[in-house]
């Protein structure tokens, strides 16, 4: 097994009593006593949001927030208890810390790491990463990824148009730069993955069109525990 690419501060075992206005997640402690965690998933969470499900939280000693816990994991049961991550903050993180490790060889060879670097027609957005030092400059957009059909996992679970124009904008790139669209699979148990048609049809197509055109997509199997995460490897793609 590989070493841990993240460990969790102190985590707070519970069960999930009702998830509300996005950002708010009513947990019931192992103590007994019920608490309002901060929930950094603001979307909906597709099949990883089932009430009475255990969960860990976090918690900070910031004087200044108003929710000192965060909502970390929840435990779901498709075909075997499997945990998935809920902080959406962390999986740029982690890419970060598997690309200091040269834990992705599909990269290839780079030097430099940039973070949120202006790109895009009118300079507006910002890509994740930028890996420099290579032939080419390579371009990465991250998407977390928490649905699953059965071993398929699936992006995304709502209509994005955010992530259609990151898409355009990736597919803008070719064939100048390496643009690769990586897929953060925040769950260990999908050998698979797939656009999500039946969500966003129109991503899907994109998708499709970027890859033709040499979009390189990364679906990146991530083990989750209590514990910490670890990267296992590439989920086969299905288009």
């Amino acid at each position: 097994m590989t070493e841990f690419l993240y460990q969790y501060p102190t985590l707070y075992p519970g069960i999930l009593l009702k998830r509300y206005k996005r950002f708010f997640a009513d947990i019931e402690l192992a103590s007994g006593e019920v608490i309002t965690a901060h929930c950094p998933n603001t979307g909906p969470m597709t099949g990883v949001c089932t009430l009475g499900s255990s969960v860990y939280v976090s918690a900070s000693d910031n004087p200044n927030r108003k929710l000192p816990y965060t909502w970390e994991l929840i435990e779901v049961c498709d075909t075997e208890p499997t945990w998935v991550g809920v902080n959406t903050s962390l999986p740029n993180r982690v890419v970060n810390l598997a690309l200091m490790a040269r834990a992705i060889p599909e990269l290839g060879v780079y030097s430099e790491i940039r973070m949120e670097v202006p790109y895009g027609q009118d300079k507006k957005s910002r890509v994740d990463f930028l890996l420099e030092g290579s032939d080419r400059p390579i371009y990465i957009e991250v998407k977390n990824t928490t649905w699953v059909q059965g071993n398929l996992a699936l992006f995304p679970d709502s209509v994005t148009t955010r992530g259609q124009k990151h898409l355009r904008e990736l597919t803008a790139l070719l064939p100048e730069a390496t643009a690769v669209m990586l897929y953060f699979i925040n769950r260990n148990d999908c050998p698979f993955f797939a656009p999500g048609d039946s969500a966003d049809p129109l991503y899907g197509k994109l998708l499709r069109e970027a890859i033709a055109l040499g979009l390189q997509v990364l679906p990146c199997r991530f083990d989750i525990s209590p514990l910490g995460i670890r990267y296992l490897d590439l989920a086969a793609l299905k288009l």
